[in-house]
């Protein structure tokens, strides 16, 4: 029976890199990959899964207003597909997440999503809230604050490296402006903000 994973960390664990290297796995084995990434992340540019190793591939955008049931099956008519992996799984809806659990329920498809758990202010991003509820897997993909322990959350940081606190819940940025950190030296910087 076909699952629906998910995977999720701080920023900077090789979320992208784990998910290339599954899907190149697959192919490997002479089997066929369906890929996806969120519209609103052009960091790389649009319509690519980027790692901040080099490695990078073309992928299939979605948006709020995608329905990536129909845009598997559309695809299913031209070839076959052995697993569907998600990029920037956060910014998935909660229709998507039930979508998505249709593919792998009723297509029997294999669905691994990739994402962060919560933004810079601690709030579970949409997208991650309903993978937690409804994946078939979770697992925690582990990176290291700079003092040494798991890094659980992201700091925003401002131009000048300072920590941010207020601000809307999605902007896009990498190293230049998000820090993983452990809980104890995200609240520390937080704290430190007047």
């Amino acid at each position: 029976m076909a699952k629906l994973y998910f995977y999720y960390s701080a920023m900077n664990a090789g979320k992208s890199t784990t998910l290339l290297q599954s899907s190149f796995n697959y192919q490997e084995r002479g089997m066929e990959t369906m890929l996806f990434t969120a519209s609103i992340d052009n960091r790389m540019g649009q319509g690519t899964i980027s790692s901040r190793i080099g490695i990078k591939v073309d992928a299939t955008l979605f948006e709020q207003s995608v329905d990536l049931r129909e845009k598997v099956e559309e695809e299913l008519k031209n070839r076959k597909i052995d697993c569907v992996l998600i990029d920037e799984a956060q910014f998935l809806s909660r229709d998507h997440v039930f979508q998505l659990a249709t593919v792998a329920d009723e297509l029997s498809i294999p669905v691994l999503c990739y994402g962060l758990r919560t933004d810079f202010q601690a709030n579970l991003f949409t997208g991650s809230q309903w993978l937690l509820a409804i994946a078939d897997e979770i697992q925690e993909l582990k990176t290291i604050c700079p003092c040494g322990s798991k890094a659980t959350m992201n700091l925003r940081i401002d131009e000048q490296g300072n920590a941010v606190k207020i601000g809307a819940s999605i902007e896009i940025g990498g190293n230049d402006r998000y820090i993983a950190l452990c809980r104890r030296h995200f609240m520390e910087k937080l704290a430190a903000v007047s």
